[in-house]
């Protein structure tokens, strides 16, 4: 049986995008994505829950990050989940849950400035 790997997040940047530009000029861009919940709770007041992803871009969408995406921007992002693990400077293992985007959408408006 195939299976399914996919994520769509609406969310808001928490900081800028770091961009690293790796052997062969492949450019990565990586930024954390704030998602938020709204509900009501049990005595009908309204309450918000705020969930943060690791995002990453690689080559074209990785030069739209470092052009257009600052903290706050709101984006659409579509890709899969991939988990790694690395050793720690202590030698425990690690692991690391993000987001490979396939596909960014800027959902910021536009104003004059911009």
């Amino acid at each position: 049986m195939k299976g399914l790997n996919k994520v769509t997040l609406i969310g808001n940047l928490g900081k800028d995008p770091e961009i690293q530009t790796l052997e062969g000029n492949i450019k990565v861009a990586k930024f954390s994505l704030a998602t938020t919940e709204n509900y009501k709770d049990s005595n009908g007041q309204n309450q918000s829950s705020t969930d943060w992803h690791n995002v990453v871009l690689w080559r074209g969408l990785a030069d739209l990050t470092e052009k257009y995406l600052r903290k706050g921007s709101l984006v659409y992002v579509e890709g899969k989940l991939k988990t790694r693990n690395f050793d720690d400077k202590d030698g425990n293992k690690k692991y690391v849950t993000e987001i490979v985007a396939e596909q960014l959408l800027l959902l910021d408006k536009k104003t004059d400035g911009n």
